[in-house]
């Protein structure tokens, strides 16, 4: 059974998880805005806008995983899930660039609306956690 020092870190550490997450949540929905009007044939603006709020998801989501290390730590054996990381980087990154495309637009726009439905599921996983967690105080 965790004691009140480990539930107040624990606690601590989701309310920091949910921060990040929305966070993260707010950059993806805002590149998934620009990703739709890339998709219309935004250009080359558009993609660096996109590219930038992508960025910035990224930066929050870096965060995420090492809040979920901590929390995993201070909750010893209860499980928790494991490494979130984006998937829209690398050639995806490049091609939406160099082959500007409708095709390629339309796949970007899935993989950040992707993104954004896992950090939204990961953040409800939080606010029950934290829920459960304020019943042990």
């Amino acid at each position: 059974m965790a004691n009140d020092l480990q539930v107040n870190q624990a606690l601590n550490l989701t309310n920091q998880l949910i921060s990040c997450l929305e966070d993260a949540e707010r950059h993806l929905s805002s590149a998934r805005n620009w990703g739709f009007l890339d998709v219309l044939g935004g250009g080359f603006i558009v993609d660096l806008i996109k590219h930038s709020k992508l960025n910035n998801a990224k930066v929050s989501m870096d965060r995420v995983n090492y809040l979920m290390q901590e929390l995993q730590r201070v909750l010893g054996a209860i499980s928790i899930p494991g490494d979130y990381r984006m998937e829209v980087g690398g050639f995806a990154t490049f091609a939406d660039f160099f082959f500007d495309s409708g095709i390629v637009d339309v796949y970007m726009t899935a993989k950040i609306m992707s993104s954004l439905s896992e950090v939204r599921r990961l953040k409800e996983k939080c606010y029950d956690l934290k829920s459960r967690l304020s019943q042990l105080r």
